[in-house]
């Protein structure tokens, strides 16, 4: 495939990504649930794994240090979470779910199901799991070269 023939894909990404994320931000804005897609994202990834560090929580979701940061810090604000240093390592945190926390994330999930859903509506597994497979070895090919 030619360079040029990349570019289109790109912005295809880009757009999609845009539009999942005002998708997102308008479902809870309906319910008034104060949270962006990115700060679902790490309680989501709290309630999968219980309790996290703060890199763990940076992998889990595929953001840079001072992203988390800043999102931990305004989900802790609101009592969303949890910080309390590690015990064998005294400079990391370690991050988990209030019960607000948990609370917010149960109401909230159900959005999240729904705007899925909506997004494959008309595609099968197959194509679930083309997509899958292909933007897995978009990210591992780029991820090599770090």
């Amino acid at each position: 495939m030619s360079l040029n023939g990349t570019k289109k894909y790109g912005v295809l990404l880009d757009a999609s990504l845009k539009v999942i994320k005002q998708d997102i931000t308008q479902r809870f804005r309906s319910e008034n649930i104060d949270l962006t897609p990115e700060q679902w994202t790490l309680l989501a990834e709290l309630a999968e794994h219980g309790e996290l560090s703060q890199k763990e929580l940076a992998s889990g979701t595929f953001k840079d240090a001072p992203t988390i940061s800043r999102i931990i810090d305004l989900l802790y604000k609101r009592g969303y979470i949890d910080r309390k240093s590690d015990y064998g390592d005294r400079r990391k945190f370690l991050i988990s779910l209030t019960q607000k926390g948990q609370a917010i994330y149960t109401k909230s999930a159900p959005m999240i199901r729904a705007a899925r859903v909506a997004g494959w509506e008309g595609l099968n597994d197959k194509d679930y799991n083309q997509l899958t497979e292909i933007l897995t070895k978009v990210t591992n090919n780029i991820q090599k070269s770090f």
